[in-house]
């Protein structure tokens, strides 16, 4: 039963449509997965066991009959709880909406159900999204599977600590500033943000257009099932890219071979771990094994990030500046310290940023002219300790916690593809991920490149040793 927990979705929806495989049994082993160890985890801020099983049943049934099966018949999946759903509660990670039970479901949330997933659970993320700490004033900390205690990444957190644990082989995530590869990094799965506007979301995001949804799963194959589901235009969203997906799982064999791939250790400016450093620079050869041509080059628009995040990220949290007076004492302290760094951000500095903003991304996508792929480390650090918003020995402050993850917000920024792919694992057992990105709508590119590093670097068959609650 813990095999089944384990295997990717594409072997267990051909076994299912084959009905070698009973969407009843899956769904027993991964919620008796859950039950032994999400006590251990948390990574559910809320799990529907009951309908889950309903619905597991209802699926089998239909196996039996002459209706069509969709591509995810009776595959169990989880989402994220910043996206609302029509019958489990979406809360946030705060206090404030506890128990919130919006009364539709976001269109990505329809498309999977369509498809014949089963949704099982809604999985913890930080309050609002906020940090690269998986803790909230609602859930508490989420664990990383391989380190008791430790930083799980992120406010997708819940979504890569179960994709590492078993939980099923499909889970939602969203990406304003690396809250899909942050947690794949520290988790030890495979993470997808996609082209913005690939994956519709509703409602929109009020972060200037830098929030994406996208997979998190064990397998690349997952993550390309998964995404061709959700993908594709909708009238909710009016920032949806017209394009219907392309057939991504098709896409996976094409390889590497020919590209032309830059690699940076830094963008120019990141200070990076060096077991880190080193375990992604290794990754980076084996793409020259591959057939690509690999080459270290300096990153011009690399400095200019790090002014733009830290004027941007409190900026666009001040929306819950109106709460304070109420909840101020009941909210993440960091939260609210980033809330009144964004207040002394005036409307004027907020529009002449907002102009470098633009210049900086027109800089990404001329470069990217000259490549298809760059290579950097997905984080900077290891996993450390969830009750710090640092690491040790990096500099101390009431919010920044983007000094130790200065890799992912620029392709938030400029809307590029970008996956982190697990490439190793350190001296004290904790996993590393190497970021691909991809040129702008190149999602194909990105998924075919990571599935060429499975191929020759795989992990999905490493497991966390946890033991049962």
């Amino acid at each position: 039963m813990t095999d089944l927990c384990f295997t990717p979705a594409t072997e267990l929806a051909a076994l299912i449509r084959a009905r070698k495989l009973s969407p009843v049994s899956l769904m027993e082993a991964v919620l008796g997965r859950i039950a032994a160890h999400d006590g251990r985890v948390n990574a559910f801020a809320h799990l529907a066991a009951d309908p889950a099983m309903d619905a597991a049943r209802r699926a089998e049934a239909a196996l039996m009959g002459p209706g069509p099966i969709g591509p995810l018949h009776g595959i169990p999946v989880t989402i994220k709880d910043l996206a609302i759903t029509r019958d489990m509660p979406t809360q946030f990670g705060t206090r404030m909406l506890k128990d919130h039970q919006p009364a539709e479901d976001t269109p990505m949330v329809t498309r999977l159900r369509a498809a014949g997933a089963i949704v099982i659970g809604k999985t913890t993320t930080s309050e609002y999204g906020w940090k690269g700490v998986s803790e909230s004033p609602l859930t508490g900390i989420t664990h990383n599977p391989w380190k008791h205690g430790y930083n799980a990444g992120a406010s997708s957190a819940g979504a890569g600590a179960a994709a590492a644990t078993g939980f099923g082989p499909l889970h939602q995530g969203s990406d304003g500033a690396g809250s899909i590869r942050m947690p794949a990094h520290f988790c030890g799965v495979f993470g997808l943000k996609p082209s913005f506007g690939r994956v519709p979301a509703y409602p929109v995001s009020t972060g200037d257009y830098t929030s994406h949804n996208g997979p998190m799963t064990r397998a690349v194959a997952d993550a390309a099932l998964m995404l061709g589901v959700m993908s594709g235009p909708h009238p909710d969203d009016h920032t949806t890219l017209e394009a219907w997906p392309a057939d991504y799982g098709a896409a996976l064999a094409r390889g590497v071979r020919g590209l032309r791939v830059a690699y940076s250790p830094d963008l120019g400016h990141a200070r990076v771990d060096p077991e880190v450093a080193a375990l992604v620079a290794a990754a980076a050869r084996r793409f020259a094994d591959l057939g690509a041509e690999v080459e270290e080059v300096p990153i011009p628009w690399g400095p200019l990030g790090p002014e733009l995040i830290r004027l941007f990220w409190p900026a666009h949290l001040t929306r819950l500046a109106a709460k304070l007076p109420e909840w101020e004492s009941r909210m993440d302290p960091g939260l609210v310290a980033c809330i009144r760094a964004g207040q002394a951000v005036g409307l004027e500095a907020y529009q002449l940023a907002r102009e470098r903003k633009h210049a900086y991304i027109t800089a990404i996508h001329r470069w990217f002219e000259g490549w298809d792929l760059l290579l950097t480390p997905a984080v900077s650090v290891p996993a450390f300790p969830a009750d710090r918003l640092s690491p040790a020995g990096w500099p101390a402050h009431a919010w920044d916690w983007v000094q130790w993850a200065e890799f992912s917000y620029p392709f938030n920024m400029s809307w590029n593809p970008a996956a982190s792919v697990p490439c190793g694992f350190t001296a004290a057992g904790l996993p590393v991920g190497l970021q691909i990105v991809g040129r702008r709508f190149d999602d194909a590119g990105v998924l075919a490149a990571a599935a060429a590093f499975e191929q020759v670097a795989p992990w999905a068959d490493r497991r966390p040793a946890l033991e049962a609650v």
